[in-house]
């Protein structure tokens, strides 16, 4: 844990877990403030999860969130006066803690003197400029005043933002770029469904975000507010504001746990669990483990979402476990896709389907998971019916396995970057944004038709590296991105159907069929799930190295 005293009777941190809240209790606080909303980061617990744990510790706890970089005037109000009223000493967290020193800012803005606060802040390792900006210009943020300007600046240091800097600095050594990204941990998050088996621990799929960030590229820890387009500036949380010449956009999605009645209040609990959260993903493989006998969901919410065939693979995996483990045939599994079919590129489905035929799966198509009853261990879908009407089913559960609606990050879709849906409104082929010329985005939140995957984010950054240069200058010619994704459905241990295919479902074999078919079951395809692309992701697609994935040019 890392908390900062700030103010008297005060203390702020970054992100706390669940199993933080006895220290706590033990270090003297007696109330605990939640300043982060549910969702924002893959290893991120729940408020919910937060609450139990502080009350089983004795501690009061209060939930008041706040969008990054988007605290407001009566938020700020609301802080001081909970501060208050609770009783002392108090920890206050957020992501990096930022919130809760500018709710404290702002709440203690007419109470103390400028200088107090900026000295409070700084003595707790928070620069707190461009709150004393704001409140000094009555809620004003100049960005005509920078706190800094680079070349290239990338928001997000996860997959796709890593690989864009490694690949630009490949072709333009010392090119000046800044990644900003609040983290302090990256993530190989298609490790975890297999860690959800039992197959990697969870600390393997860990790297600090210092380690990962190519030598060379700042790195602002922060998170972004909004955007200024029209005058190539960022809103940093905090008020700060950085500039850019070029802007490469790749925050990822955001988890919308909220979206389903009742799961907040009992994932990780209740047979409930998600290889979708980090630290949940060995509670998946505890829970598969421990169950004998009953029935076990799976579920899959609408598209778009983050590799869509991770919902089955969780569900295949444990289905394989069962049968090796001999209790397969007392284990009822169903899966409940609200989509209208098993997977989206049609010549992947026979081998699919000769597994759920194995298992003994029973598939729901058109079901949406609306609510969760954690202790009656009920789950409520929204059912489509042939008419086009819908209605309620209630299934019982001993496990259930939730993937969340998945929506882009709030500061994206209430940003002028977005289309009408709330994804970065970009050019399918060269990843530009339509309005806006020197910004680019790939990853998750754009709103090309492709699988939302590392694989595509491995095809995707050395096309926006090259279109960046090019449109600096540095290089001829224009890179397109032919909506490549890669999506290994894992459907025993030990064998892969090595799904690849690009825009409109097109199969896009990496491999000759002789080495490996993707539309059948493969060894090797598990061996290169397994053993060759988590280095590949490391040490190839992290560091520049762009095997088998440089783009194909056009003249301009």
């Amino acid at each position: 844990m890392d908390i900062r005293p700030l103010a008297a009777g005060l203390s702020v941190s970054p992100q706390i877990l669940p199993t933080d809240l006895p220290a706590i209790a033990e270090a003297g606080f007696r109330a605990i403030i939640c300043n982060r909303p549910d969702g924002e980061g893959a290893d991120q617990p729940l408020f919910a999860e937060i609450a139990r744990a502080a009350q089983d510790a004795g501690l009061e706890v209060h939930y008041l969130p706040a969008e990054s970089g988007k605290v407001t005037d009566e938020q700020g109000v609301a802080f001081g006066t909970l501060l208050a009223s609770l009783p002392k000493p108090v920890l206050a967290y957020c992501r990096t803690g930022m919130r809760s020193t500018t709710m404290w800012a702002l709440a203690a803005s007419g109470q103390q003197t400028l200088r107090q606060i900026i000295v409070a802040a700084q003595e707790a390792g928070f620069d707190m400029k461009g709150v004393v900006r704001r409140i000094a210009n009555h809620g004003r943020t100049p960005v005509e005043v920078a706190e800094a300007e680079h070349a290239v600046v990338i928001i997000g240091g996860g997959a796709a933002g890593i690989a864009t800097a490694a690949s630009l600095l490949a072709r333009s050594p010392g090119l000046d770029i800044a990644i900003i990204d609040p983290a302090d941990v990256h993530y190989y998050q298609p490790g975890w469904t297999l860690v959800g088996c039992g197959v990697f621990n969870a600390a393997e799929t860990a790297h600090t975000m210092a380690s990962t960030i190519p030598h060379g590229v700042h790195w602002i820890k922060s998170a972004v507010a909004a955007f200024e387009p029209e005058r190539n500036a960022v809103i940093l949380d905090g008020c700060r504001v950085v500039k850019y010449q070029q802007l490469v956009v790749c925050p990822g999605l955001k988890l919308n746990w909220q979206g389903i009645e009742g799961l907040p209040e009992t994932l990780g609990r209740n047979g409930v669990t998600s290889n979708y959260l980090y630290h949940l993903a060995p509670y998946t493989w505890q829970l598969v483990q421990d169950l004998r006998k009953g029935r076990a969901i799976f579920t899959q919410p609408p598209m778009p979402i983050k590799c869509a065939g991770a919902p089955q693979k969780a569900m295949y995996l444990s289905a394989d476990h069962w049968k090796r483990s001999g209790v397969l045939d007392q284990i009822n599994i169903e899966f409940c896709n609200a989509g209208a079919v098993l997977f989206g590129v049609a010549e992947y489905v026979p081998a699919l389907m000769e597994y759920i035929t194995a298992y003994g799966i029973d598939l729901h198509f058109g079901n949406t998971l609306t609510s969760v009853d954690g202790p009656a261990k009920t789950a409520t879908f929204s059912c489509a019916k042939a008419d086009g009407s819908k209605q309620l089913v209630t299934r019982q559960f001993d496990m259930l396995h939730v993937v969340p609606p998945q929506i882009a990050p709030d500061f994206i879709r209430a940003s002028p970057l977005a289309d009408a849906a709330g994804w970065i409104d970009i050019d399918p082929a060269t990843l530009r944004h339509k309005t806006w010329v020197n910004i680019h985005a790939l990853g998750d939140a754009g709103n090309t038709s492709n699988a939302k995957t590392a694989a595509a984010a491995r095809k995707q950054a050395p096309v926006v590296a090259h279109n960046v240069l090019a449109a600096m200058g540095k290089l001829t010619g224009s890179a397109s991105y032919d909506g490549y994704g890669s999506c290994p459905l894992t459907v025993e241990r030990g064998k892969i159907v090595l799904a690849e295919f690009t825009y409109g479902g097109k199969l896009a074999p990496s491999f000759p069929s002789w080495l490996i078919d993707g539309t059948k079951p493969s060894r090797l395809a598990w061996l290169l799930k397994e053993r060759i692309l988590p280095p590949l992701y490391w040490k190839g697609m992290l560091k520049g190295r762009e095997w088998m994935a440089r783009p194909e040019l056009a003249d301009l």
